[in-house]
This record gives C-alpha cells, sequence and structure tokens, in this order.
C-alpha cells in the first residue's frame, strides 16, 4: 500500500516550510476563479478573522478549514500540485497583495507580517534574505495562455491596467478589499493577514507516487470548481503519454479536443468534454459485449482496471476522431456528407431523444476507413432505419429507458459486423397506425415536432435547412380561428398532425391568426409598407400551400393526417422496420 501523509497545516506552514516547492503540472486546468469565488473567500475570511466587524471578538483557539491540497513529490524537487491549485493560487495573489502594502512600513508588527509573507512567496538565498527572482511556486499548465502573469505578479506586485486574465482581475479585487480594509481598521491592519497565515487551515494530504496522488485527485473538489469526469481522464492520458515520451503530442492534442468539443456540445449536464467521453462510452461498451440496459457513471465506467480503456492505444485517437465527425455533422460540412446524408441527420436532430447520438458514434467508430468517412450509401441506409425505428418506438414505447434495450441490443451487432434490423423490435403495420391514429401530438411532446420535421423532409424538393434555425410548431389551421368561429366539428383535429408543420421561429403571424388567406403571405413572403422584404419559410409544403389552396379546412386536416401516417408507414415498411403481413386461411 501507498504511503500517505496527511496533516492540517496552516497556511503559512504550507508556504513557508523548506520543502515548500510547488508546481501546478500542465495537465491541470487553468486557473478557473472569479471575482464571485474570490468575494465568497474574503467574505469568510473576514468573517471568521473580524467577528462582527470587530478584531477583539476573535477566538484565538479557533481555525478556519479551508480544503484540501493534493501533492507529490516529483522526484526533481516540486510537490506537484494534483488537487487545490485554485486555492493555492489564490491565497498567494492575496498574500502578495498585503505585501505590498507592508513593504515600506516600519513599525515592528509590519516587519513581521512583511517576513511572514516574504517566507511565503519567495525563496531564501544562503544569507536569509528573499531572492525575488525565485518564487515558491510555478505553473507548467499547458492550457493557461496567462500563467506567467500569475508568476509576474508574485514577482512584482503590479499588473497592467490591460491586462484582463483572472490573476489580473482577482488581484486587482484583492488590492481592492485590502485598501477599503486599512480604510476602515488602520489601527488593526496587522491583525488580518496574521490571521490569515496562522488560523486559516488546509489539509495537506502529500503522496509518495502520482499514482496515489491521482487516485486522491479523482475523489475529491476543488472549492466551487468541482472537477469533471473528463479532468481526470485527462489525469491518466496525461500520466500514460509521459511514461510512452509522447507528453508534448498529447498536451497539443489535449487541448485542440477541449476547444473542439466547446464548439459542437452543450450537453444538458457534465462539460462538452464529457460528452464526448460518453458517445465514445457506448462504442466500448458495445465492443465488450454489454447490452445491459443499465449504464453506469461515466468515471466509474473508465476507472475499471485501472483506466485500462484510456491506456489502450487507439483511444485517444478515436477520441479525436469522433470529436471531428461530430464537427462535421454540426457544421453540416458537405465536402465529407452527401445532401441525403445531411438531410437525415438534420432530422435526427429533432428526435425525441439523444440516443441517436450514441449509436451514429458506434457506427461511425466501427465502419469508418483509414482517412475517417463512412461509406455513403450504407450510411444512409442505417441513418434511415435508425429515424424509423426511434420515432415509432418513441410512440409505442415511450421514454429514452425504453429505447435501450434494442438500441443496445444493435449497437453489438454493429461492432461485431451485423446488420442492425431489430428483429426482435419490428412494427406490426395495422396495430401501428391505429395507436398513431390515436395519439395525441401535443405541442410539448418532443415526438410532434419530431413527426412534423420528418414528414417535411420527405419532400424531395425540401432544401437542407441550418441547423441554427430555431422552428416552432405551426398549426395552419389557427387555434384562435376555433375559438372564434367553432368551424371543426372534432375539435381534436386542431392537435392532429395533419394541423402541425414546422415554421421558423422568426416567421411572426399576426394577421389575426384567424384565417389561412392571411397566413399565407407570411408563409410565402412579403415585402412592407416601407418596402422591407420579409422573408418567408424554408418549409417547401407550406409555401406549396400558399400557391393550391385557398383556405385550409377540417377536411384538409383529416386527408393531411392520413397522409402523414400513410407515409410513415411506408416508411418504415421500405426500411424493413414492420412485420410482413400475417395471411389469413
Amino acid at each position: 500500500m501507498s504511503k500517505l501523509s496527511v496533516d492540517q497545516k496552516t497556511i503559512k506552514e504550507i508556504f513557508q516550510g523548506n520543502k515548500a516547492d510547488y508546481l501546478i503540472p500542465d495537465y491541470q486546468r487553468p486557473y478557473a476563479w472569479e471575482k464571485t469565488e474570490c468575494q465568497t473567500l474574503w467574505d469568510d475570511i473576514f468573517s471568521f478573522a473580524f467577528p462582527d466587524n470587530d478584531y477583539s471578538k476573535f477566538n484565538k483557539d479557533e481555525e478556519y478549514y479551508l480544503g484540501s491540497i493534493v501533492t507529490f513529490d516529483n522526484g526533481r524537487g516540486k510537490k506537484e500540485v494534483i488537487d487545490g491549485q485554485q486555492r493555492l493560487t489564490t491565497f498567494l495573489l492575496i498574500l502578495r497583495a498585503f505585501y505590498g502594502k507592508f513593504e515600506h512600513m516600519r513599525d515592528e508588527n509590519s516587519r513581521r507580517i512583511r517576513e511572514d509573507i516574504e517566507k511565503c512567496i519567495w525563496k531564501y538565498d544562503e544569507l536569509g534574505n528573499p531572492d525575488k527572482t525565485a518564487l515558491k511556486i510555478d505553473s507548467e499548465v499547458a492550457t493557461d495562455n496567462d500563467k506567467e502573469e500569475f508568476l509576474e505578479i508574485l514577482r512584482s506586485g503590479t499588473v497592467q491596467k490591460e491586462k484582463r486574465s483572472n490573476y489580473a482581475e482577482n488581484y486587482r479585487f484583492f488590492l481592492q478589499k485590502i485598501d477599503e480594509f486599512l480604510q476602515s481598521f488602520p489601527s488593526y491592519f496587522p491583525f488580518l493577514p496574521a490571521r490569515i497565515l496562522d488560523k486559516c487551515i488546509l489539509l495537506l494530504i502529500e503522496a509518495v507516487s502520482q499514482d496515489t496522488a491521482l487516485r486522491i485527485f479523482s475523489t475529491l473538489n476543488d472549492r466551487g470548481k468541482p472537477l469533471s469526469d473528463a479532468d481526470i481522464f485527462k489525469a491518466q492520458f496525461y500520466k500514460h503519454y509521459s511514461k510512452t515520451g509522447r507528453k508534448e503530442y498529447f498536451i497539443k492534442h489535449w487541448k485542440e479536443l477541449e476547444e473542439l468539443c466547446m464548439k459542437i456540445f452543450q450537453p444538458p449536464t457534465g462539460t462538452p468534454m464529457d460528452e464526448l467521453f460518453t458517445r465514445y462510452m457506448y462504442f466500448t461498451r458495445a465492443k465488450q459485449g454489454i447490452k445491459s440496459s443499465t449504464t453506469e457513471a461515466l468515471r466509474k465506467f473508465y476507472e475499471k482496471d485501472e483506466y485500462a480503456i484510456l491506456y489502450k492505444d487507439e483511444t485517444f485517437d478515436n477520441l479525436r476522431s469522433l470529436a471531428e465527425f461530430w464537427k462535421d455533422v454540426s457544421s453540416q460540412n458537405e465536402d465529407r456528407f452527401s445532401d441525403r446524408v445531411l438531410r437525415r441527420l438534420f432530422v435526427l436532430n429533432y428526435a425525441p431523444n439523444g440516443m441517436w447520438t450514441y449509436f451514429v458514434s458506434v457506427y461511425f467508430l466501427q465502419n469508418k476507413n483509414s482517412e475517417n468517412l463512412l461509406d455513403d450509401d450504407a450510411f444512409f441506409a442505417f441513418l434511415c432505419k435508425i429515424t424509423g425505428f426511434i420515432w415509432a418506438y418513441a410512440i409505442t414505447n415511450p421514454g429514452v429507458n425504453m429505447l435501450r434495450t434494442p438500441v443496445y441490443a444493435e449497437m453489438l451487432n454493429i461492432v461485431e459486423g451485423r446488420p442492425v434490423t431489430f428483429e426482435d423490435f419490428k412494427f406490426d403495420a395495422v396495430s401501428l397506425k391505429q395507436q398513431l391514429t390515436d395519439f395525441r401530438f401535443v405541442n410539448i411532446r418532443p415526438i410532434t415536432k419530431s413527426m412534423v420535421m420528418w414528414y417535411a423532409f420527405q419532400d424531395e424538393k425540401q432544401p437542407l435547412l441550418s441547423l441554427e434555425t430555431i422552428f416552432e410548431i405551426e398549426h395552419i389551421y389557427p387555434r384562435g380561428r376555433q375559438e372564434k368561429e367553432k368551424t371543426l366539428n372534432d375539435e381534436k383535429n386542431l392537435e392532429s398532425l395533419g394541423n402541425k408543420a414546422p415554421l421558423e421561429k422568426r416567421i411572426n403571424i399576426r394577421a389575426a391568426d384567424y384565417r389561412f388567406e392571411d397566413k399565407k403571405k407570411y408563409y410565402h413572403g412579403f415585402a412592407t409598407a416601407k418596402g422591407k422584404l420579409k422573408e418567408g419559410t424554408k418549409i417547401i409544403e407550406l409555401t406549396r400551400m400558399t400557391r393550391t389552396l385557398a383556405d385550409f379546412t377540417e377536411s384538409d386536416i383529416i386527408d393531411r393526417s392520413d397522409k402523414i401516417l400513410q407515409a410513415f408507414i411506408a416508411f418504415l415498411t421500405q426500411n424493413g422496420l414492420t412485420l410482413p403481413p400475417q395471411k389469413t386461411s
């Protein structure tokens, strides 16, 4: 078992020890604290050191616990900071801001505080004098472009006005707070830094190896900045690539990968990098033969066998190629994908749940060629099949958890080189049509927008649309008209699929919102009285209606509903998703 040293240390003890020489390694995150975190820290410390704004009410037996620091001796005389860099960095900024005030004070109390701070920030030469070129902390964070600003602030105590890094902004914040404190409590000024140095406590955890430190790192959080799963994985990758002599390669490409994921993923939970690892997890699960509908938490999955998955030669390259694939999906790259594939991918962006992204990720990773490209015919057929299945299953078995069983099984088929068939989950066309007829396609159900967008793109003349355009569900026969005129015999038809279509949010139909003839010009586009052009919809079916229909009535709703449902059943049959009709005796 690896040895571990755990001890409570004051700020003074953390920085003044003979072995206090800290390194923030290159795999760490950039300094992320902003004024909000600094304000909270300042308020907490001030309330502790000056209860009720009264220095005399301070309890000398109390200590203020600030969290933990995890380090290990990297063998080069440095304590490599695995966890706690945000706290260490911030406290050094605070101490340097205080030092500037004490630097020219000559009273005894000020001299002691000044010397204590000097011993925290700088190393001493052999004559016992502070060497202000030799700091007790260094930063090699590969993705932190501003780390030199931090080091220069510690050396000189100055920051240029144009600097806007977190280091610069936070240092200015602490200078301001210290000025305000000095004006309010000039007689008691030395007490605050003294109490910070002597009574603020950190739990210093010193490991004898990087492995041990990383295991501890994986269970701790920074104050207000929880470690993401991807942070843990980054540390493991860094360790692996350092051992294999490819550290610089990893640092360069990890930064590129982070920046790419920030642009293409907006997950509801976790970080963009976490989302990439999640999509890769489904491929790895399938390769391991796992089709259980119970999915492990992301970190739990990757940490098995001491992060063996991350140490495989192909993993990092696969993550990079997967991110590039999704970048081209999000940018609708016509050099990579055919128009028909891009149209299918556009429709899938309106899927009732996000399972399709994991499904497509597995397909891509298994079937990409040496240039990370897919066969267009096979990919198009796959996209059509999963679109039909996911849409129909959302109606017959609502809920993303229900979808896991059939999809996980097909993920195994993909990685084992078998076709995706959904053989055990095909639909009976007759009963499915009845379910579709009875289903209430209200707007709050995601499947409603899924269906109307799918139908819009069944029109071969429908051009590809931008993923950035926001679409809403349009009632072609307006709800307001029914409220006023009561012309629908069956009010349920108001919410049927036959009365709904996707429409750009930018098109605001104000024309009383009652009659179809009032809407037509908004669908088609028109010029205002001032000559300004109001662009119409890019949904081809709606623009066609403006030319072919004088009104849109209940019979039109009924006919269109039947047309949509018939087309959907035919789409499923065409893609091999329906059972053969039963023979009658």
